[in-house]
């Protein structure tokens, strides 16, 4: 044709392969993408990783049991034959933090998945739902939300340890009692996020679309509502867990978490508060042990994040 530029082969080939490469990228390894561009959450991920696999294994790589007592070797600092040091009982402080590294992830990973469902469950009814049912559920969660956690937390154990002992056993019954608490106090936010998202997205046109379709509310919500709200749902559950680790430290620390012979990193803390004068490793280690947890997962939620906004052009 008169006066038409001819198309470059090579701009054509350019345009093909960008084509093939939006077509096979799926939306997973996408989001992989952009993650491991966040350098410090991708260290973090190595990091958590790194204590999980060490509480998961460690008891067949250093199995010393946590209540073997020596009292020749009591305080000791950090040694080949006690790499982490020793207690006032002369305990091996690794193979107890080994031990209480299992029971704080298991508190904090149980805790945030007790908020997230919850959380979903209420903020989606609240997002569906019109008029009186949206306002009651609302004003249910700014009723939790005004409540004073740590005060609230404290007075359930101290009401219901000792029943919850009774049924389930020492270390089970605490262990329910602190992760239905704990979880139990931290859906809120959780719910306000869930509705704000199903209120935006409700009147987003794939939604139409399958309304007009004849989709159930039902089948609206599971297969197209839902799945478009999950990303900053799994942001917030990285912050629940972190908060629920620091939550059950603190309640261990306070004396009202795992008994004493439960050595969690928070009953580490608190049994180690008396000795920080001459014996400063015993409450070092499980200190730095819930800094760099709680550390990782918030480096690891901001990374989340970036993942799934939008906004973000990575």
């Amino acid at each position: 044709m008169a006066g038409s530029t001819p198309a470059s082969p090579t701009a054509e080939a350019a345009v093909a392969v960008v084509d093939s490469r939006d077509v096979h990228i799926s939306p997973w390894l996408d989001a992989w993408r952009r993650f491991r561009r966040h350098k410090l959450a991708l260290v973090s991920t190595i990091v958590l990783l790194a204590i999980i696999v060490a509480v998961a294994i460690g008891p067949w790589l250093w199995p010393v049991s946590i209540n073997d007592i020596d009292f020749t070797a009591r305080l000791q600092g950090p040694s080949r034959a006690h790499p982490f040091g020793t207690d006032d009982l002369g305990q091996d402080l690794l193979a107890r933090m080994i031990y209480g590294g299992r029971i704080s992830l298991a508190v904090g990973l149980a805790a945030m998945f007790v908020a997230i469902v919850v959380g979903v469950i209420i903020g989606a009814i609240a997002g569906v739902a019109r008029g009186s049912v949206d306002a009651a559920l609302m004003w249910v969660t700014d009723l939790f939300l005004s409540l004073p956690q740590l005060p609230l937390l404290l007075l359930v154990i101290y009401l219901f340890r000792d029943s919850l002992k009774g049924l389930f056993g020492v270390e089970m019954g605490v262990f329910i009692l602190i992760v239905i608490v704990i979880g139990g106090l931290r859906w809120m936010p959780v719910a306000r996020l869930v509705r704000a998202q199903f209120l935006s997205l409700r009147e987003k046109e794939f939604v139409e679309a399958a309304r007009a379709l004849g989709a159930t509310k039902s089948r609206q919500v599971v297969r197209h509502i839902l799945p478009n709200a999950l990303g900053p749902v799994i942001v917030a559950a990285t912050i629940d867990v972190a908060a629920a680790i620091i939550a059950e430290s603190t309640l261990s620390f306070l004396g009202l978490g795992f008994p004493p012979d439960i050595p969690t990193w928070g009953r580490l803390l608190f049994d180690a508060k008396d000795f920080l004068d001459y014996a400063p490793h015993w409450a070092l280690f499980p200190g730095a042990a819930i800094f760099l947890t709680v550390l990782a997962i918030n480096f690891i939620g901001d990374g989340l994040r970036d993942t799934f906004d939008p906004r973000k052009v990575m």
